[in-house]
């Protein structure tokens, strides 16, 4: 089943009142618990194709299908639902909230949405990702790899469908980064989530089951591992 459809997207943004194209009519199917890595060099369009599949940005032209709804159909009531019920975000320099502990940052997205059972759900996330021993870690106490766990938990805690991942391992070591990308195919295998991860790295698109290639905006290849 159909998670994420992208259909003739094309997507401007403005310098000086001129029209700079960053996506030129890309059209791409996602299944349900599909990985998939966005492939390609800086400024190719990874990252401004992951905002639009996460309704973050909306495209100049052509429509973008997130869980059987266009984004550009909804009110910004809806959009703030869909994101933090069926979205989960993944960053390249974690951004974790450096004044919060580690278990403080995985509650705070259902702490936000009123849940009375965040303190649970984010324990239950921390051991999932094998940082429950962290939990009461300040950021600063913790390693690069360590502090992109807890990200990805805090990602997770509220069971999205799909979970967005923006160069996860671009801060990383490489036996660090076999880790997340590991935990991160596990995610797709184990949880029946739909990953959609931009890399530029070729050895870190190999772990998806779809490596789509950009270049300059469009969809070059697309290729099933």
């Amino acid at each position: 089943m159909m998670i994420l459809r992208f259909e003739r997207v094309n997507k401007d943004y403005m310098a000086d009142g001129v029209p700079v194209p960053a996506l030129h009519d890309v059209s791409l199917e996602v299944e349900r618990g599909e990985f998939v890595a966005l492939a390609g060099r800086s400024g190719c369009g990874k990252s401004t194709l992951l905002n639009l599949a996460g309704a973050m940005d909306f495209p100049t032209s052509g429509t973008v299908v997130l869980d059987g709804v266009a984004t550009s159909s909804l009110g910004e009531a809806e959009l703030t639902r869909l994101r933090r019920e069926k979205v989960g975000f993944i960053f390249q320099s974690f951004q974790l909230l450096p004044t919060l502990s580690a278990v403080e940052n995985v509650e705070l997205p259902l702490m936000l949405a009123g849940s009375k059972y965040a303190r649970g759900a984010a324990l239950d996330r921390l051991a999932w990702v094998a940082m429950d021993a962290y939990a009461n870690r300040m950021p600063y106490q913790l390693s690069g790899g360590q502090m992109q766990r807890i990200a990805i938990a805090r990602a997770l805690v509220h069971s999205p469908r799909l979970l967005l991942a923006d160069e996860p391992t671009g801060n990383l070591d490489t036996a660090t980064s076999d880790l997340i990308l590991e935990l991160l195919r596990r995610i797709a295998t184990e949880k029946g989530t739909t990953v959609l991860m931009a890399t530029h790295s070729s050895e870190a698109a190999r772990i998806a089951d779809t490596v789509v290639h950009l270049r300059d905006g469009r969809v070059q290849e697309l290729v099933r591992c």
